[in-house]
């Protein structure tokens, strides 16, 4: 006799989605979501020169700002009402996060439930307010230094200026919420997710012309194609990869009756950091030379040595590189993972690891294991970081092959497809309940 799991698994096709009316209307708002934020990122900000801007960028191209355009999909090269996408509301995320362990009254409110998240969401984006005007204004000051690119300086442009940029940030933050709830999938991550991959066509379209003027061989192209696939198929494994702690809860009775004892799994995620290591580490180490972009002619000479000893492709980039990625993934992991605080919750309710005493014990435990796996996360992120820096320094790709980027692509996509497979399982479930009365009510 097949059962429901095995029925509903052998059911979930094509056609269920088209008969999912619910899951076709959340799909279209975020396609129709995503759509409003592509066109945003084509209205330049008011009382700027987008030409002379791009020149300048153009210049900049290979710090951070290059990095920063990656994310808000050309946003920041055309200088656009979105240029600061959503980053301000992440950064805030994250100092949020790390403020947690230092403040006890935000400590209190992570462990109040769902209230205490919410007013968490309402200091996040106060913050998100006040970085993103601080942003701005440096983005206006920064404009008016650069030559002709502001047609009127002064405190008008730079009052517009910060009142639009940190509208754009605003807005984006308010339309990410809103492709959560009323969507499908991660608002925020998918905003990313879509201006990395708007970009996409556009190189590999060049990278192909480059290919038919004879600039990059056939074999060359080939070669990244199986290795981007390779990749993509590398971090699907090693994202889904995890370590499960065998969880034992002993006999309870309740009442008159005995609940026999019952066995789960705690999951250990091989990467529990996620992009937030690559993303610290290529800010810290593009800062130089972007300080030296800017003052090109005009700063120190340690500077243009530490630059060009910093340049992509050089040993001590890469070794730097490698470094601040492993130590940027063990802290986030100690921040968004507690030991403690999940053994307490374990002997709260009457879990335990079998052979582990529970308490303290127990977060000893967990914790050597969690430092283990994550030295292999940790190796893994640098690994897929450091294929792109090979590629454009020895191999010449002239487009960036995605690190940072490529790891958002997939984990982005991942969690987005898993949400539509439990939307069409809910749906066939709930097909599979009222057939089963119809059944009953003739019989």
């Amino acid at each position: 006799m097949v059962s429901a799991a095995e029925q509903l698994a052998q059911n979930l096709n094509f056609s269920a989605l088209m008969k999912a009316d619910e899951l076709k209307k959340r799909i279209w708002f975020t396609l129709g979501a995503l759509l409003v934020y592509r066109l945003g990122t084509y209205i330049p900000l008011p009382g700027i020169d987008p030409a002379a801007w791009e020149q300048i960028f153009n210049t900049q191209a290979g710090g951070i700002l290059g990095m920063f355009n990656m994310f808000s999909g050309g946003g920041i090269q055309r200088m656009a009402i979105f240029a600061l996408n959503i980053m301000p509301y992440i950064s805030a995320s994250i100092i949020i996060q790390l403020m947690t362990t230092v403040s006890p009254t935000l400590e209190a409110l992570k462990k109040e439930g769902e209230q205490g998240r919410k007013i968490m969401n309402q200091y996040t984006r106060y913050l998100t307010v006040v970085l993103a005007a601080f942003q701005a204004y440096g983005i206006a000051i920064g404009l008016e230094g650069s030559g002709s690119v502001v047609s009127d300086p002064g405190w008008f442009f730079r009052i517009s200026t910060v009142i639009t940029l940190t509208g754009g940030t605003i807005f984006l933050m308010w339309l990410g919420e809103q492709i959560t709830s009323r969507g499908i999938g991660n608002g925020i991550s998918l905003i990313i997710l879509a201006g990395i991959v708007a970009r996409l066509p556009s190189a590999v379209a060049g990278t192909l012309e480059l290919g038919r003027q004879g600039a990059l061989s056939t074999g060359l192209i080939l070669a990244v194609l199986v290795m981007a696939v390779a990749v993509i198929a590398f971090i699907v494994f090693m994202e889904r990869a995890q370590r499960r702690l065998l969880i034992q809860y002993p006999k309870r009775q309740v009442g008159n009756r005995m609940f026999e004892g019952q066995s789960s799994h705690l999951p250990l995620k091989l990467n529990t950091s996620g992009v937030i290591p690559p993303i610290f580490a290529s800010s810290l180490l593009l800062l130089p030379t972007t300080v030296a972009n800017f003052n090109a002619g005009h700063g120190p000479g340690w500077l243009t040595e530490v630059t060009t000893l910093l340049g992509h492709g050089r040993p001590l980039f890469l070794i730097l590189y490698i470094g601040l990625i492993v130590f940027f993934a063990f802290f986030y992991t100690a921040i968004v993972f507690n030991p403690t605080e999940t053994a307490d919750n374990l002997k709260k309710h009457g879990g335990f690891v079998p052979g582990i005493r529970p308490g303290e014990r127990t977060a000893e435990y967990i914790d050597y294991v969690l430092s283990r796996i994550t030295v292999v996360g940790a190796l893994y992120l640098a690994l897929v970081c450091l294929i792109p820096e090979i590629l454009i320094s020895y191999a010449a790709v002239p487009f960036y092959f995605g690190g940072t980027s490529l790891l958002i692509v997939v984990s982005v996509t991942m969690d987005t497809v898993a949400q539509i497979q439990g939307y069409l399982l809910a749906h066939q479930y709930e097909g599979l309940i009222k057939r089963s009365k119809l059944r009953g009510k003739r019989r």
